[in-house]
């Protein structure tokens, strides 16, 4: 959508919006003329959109009294300049969530402060702690925006992996009779003996064995594996040592070099593809689709929608890999409180309490169960223990493309809370309902789970929950900008990798290529800035 189309649905809620927001209507609803609409962008892709007479955004707004005309960024789009747009114009739509330009829609002033109302608005307000909002807040101690995907209600009910693995196809596991794979050297082993037998694919075309995605901010399939294959959770931007609480560049340990040696050695071998490193994420989706590419790594919330069309034999699972046998992984862990993105409200708006109104009963129980599992006896059933089930029809009817798009409204990038239903005793989605999970997968999946004695996805990995007050440092670093040292040696950091780490996977003297990544990594990138402001971050956070 073009900016011009998006300041016309933003003024259309300035027509549209006006008085004091709503509370929760009863049953009977609302007249649909009385019904306010606002307006939001999304700067990420969708392709999974609801049409506009979709009857469960129908049936919410009749109940609260307002809905919101979500506007997602097109794929010939770029968020950046869309944003600096809106800047210049200073004119947004009611609703903001744009990660990779937070900070700059933060320093033009485009948020309001929403501590400033919350009072009025206990579901929100309630929506994290206080210490947890103390995170969120910016130095000049408001809080601009909402977490969306952070917060579990109970605990954690994920049923899919959708962070970080090692994933290989379940027919090279099936072909292998499900052996347990836990390190670096196994891992790659099964790939290299499943190519030798079966070059070419079901489709005709070559197997590619290992593939790797180095686009942009994506390339952290390539260079973050060290700090996995170390027993190490995902802080992104870092190792922290548990015991001693010290930060350490996982860039330079001992196991990203056997991580790279390793790499090295099998592009030699010709069990990478050759093109990774010149890919688009565009081509890396197209390749995954073609069912040919048998193991990578990557996180699922990044290649799952290109391999919705596979099938059953080449879908992926994930697998903990570490460097050495014995050593314990964290590769799933319970939502992270992200504090660099989340859900704001813009200086635009002519009705800000009826757009935290409205946000306020998106949290409300009901409305969460109807975002998430839709009507009862329509969208779902319920037995006489108040378990919710899906019938057959119903269940064909949640994963019909179509359907939903007509008929389900879960507004995803608003706050919600994942983990529990408020009702203790369901799930807070279908698809996180262990028994509704298990019946939709395919026979080959189900084969699997039950060669390794689970059930889910999750139960793959180690299910690690992490408590320490500075998890995960990713949040952190994501806030730095270029306008600071450790900012800029972060950019530093990251253009050095960008140049030096394919040529040492594709180098045909390892240890040459790689003392020279280290030395310019040392010398040019100010690295130890980057680090001793992490440091700070961390002797901060235990200070709390």
């Amino acid at each position: 959508m073009n900016i011009k189309k998006l300041f016309v649905l933003t003024i259309s809620c300035f027509l549209i919006g006006g008085i004091a927001g709503c509370s929760i209507k009863k049953s009977d609803g609302v007249n649909r003329d009385d019904i306010k609409t606002y307006t939001s962008f999304f700067a990420v892709s969708n392709k999974n959109r609801i049409t506009n007479n979709n009857r469960l955004k129908n049936v919410i707004a009749e109940k609260i009294g307002a809905k919101c005309d979500e506007t997602w960024l097109e794929d010939n789009e770029n968020a950046a300049d869309i944003v600096d747009k809106m800047i210049i114009a200073n004119e947004y739509p009611d609703f903001l969530y744009d990660a990779a330009e937070h900070q700059k829609l933060l320093d033009a002033g485009a948020y309001i402060a929403i501590d400033e109302y919350w009072d009025d608005y206990k579901n929100i307000k309630n929506y994290f702690s206080e210490e947890e909002w103390s995170k969120i807040r910016e130095d000049d101690g408001h809080v601009y925006i909402i977490p969306v995907f952070s917060n579990v209600n109970m605990y954690d009910t994920n049923t899919m992996h959708d962070d970080e693995a090692f994933w290989i196809q379940v027919k090279v596991l099936q072909w292998a009779g499900y052996p347990k794979i836990t390190t670096l050297d196994e891992y790659f082993d099964l790939i290299e003996r499943y190519i030798r037998d079966n070059p070419i694919g079901e489709n005709g075309s070559k197997n590619i064995g290992y593939e790797i995605l180095t686009d942009g901010y994506l390339y952290f399939c390539l260079e973050n594996p060290p700090q996995f294959l170390d027993g190490y959770p995902n802080d992104g931007a870092c190792i922290v040592d548990p015991d001693t609480h010290k930060v350490i560049d996982y860039n330079t340990t001992d196991t990203a070099k056997k991580w790279f040696k390793k790499l090295n050695d099998e592009y030699k071998k010709g069990i990478i593809d050759p093109e990774c490193f010149v890919m688009t994420k565009e081509q890396y989706y197209d390749k995954l689709k073609t069912g040919n590419v048998l193991g990578m790594v990557d996180q699922r919330w990044n290649y799952g929608p290109a391999i919705d069309d596979l099938p059953e034999e080449s879908t992926y699972v994930p697998l903990g890999i570490v460097v050495k046998e014995g050593m314990k992984e964290q590769y799933h862990s319970e939502a992270a409180l992200n504090v660099s993105e989340g859900l704001g409200i813009s200086v635009s708006c002519k009705d800000v309490k009826g757009a935290l109104q409205f946000v306020d009963d998106l949290l409300s129980p009901e409305i969460h169960t109807l975002r998430f599992w839709g009507q009862k006896d329509i969208d779902y059933s319920v037995d006489a223990e108040g378990k919710f089930y899906l019938t057959d029809d119903q269940d064909k009817n949640y994963n019909a493309k179509s359907y939903v798009a007509e008929n389900r409204c879960d507004y995803s990038y608003f706050p919600y809370y994942r983990g529990m239903d408020k009702d203790g005793i369901n799930a807070f989605a279908p698809a996180y309902q262990p028994y509704e999970f298990y019946k939709t997968l395919c026979p080959i999946m189900q084969e699997c789970f039950s060669a390794y004695n689970v059930q889910t996805y999750v139960e793959m990995l180690n299910k690690s929950k992490q408590n320490e007050p500075w998890y995960p440092m990713w949040s952190y670093a994501n806030t730095f900008t270029d306008e600071t040292d450790y900012g800029r040696a972060k950019t530093a950091m990251t253009n050095i990798k960008h140049e030096y780490l394919p040529k040492v996977v594709m180098s045909d003297d390892f240890e040459s290529s790689w003392d020279e990544y280290i030395s310019v990594y040392k010398k040019e990138s100010n690295f130890q800035a980057y680090y001793n402001e992490l440091q700070n971050f961390v002797d901060k956070s235990l200070k709390k």
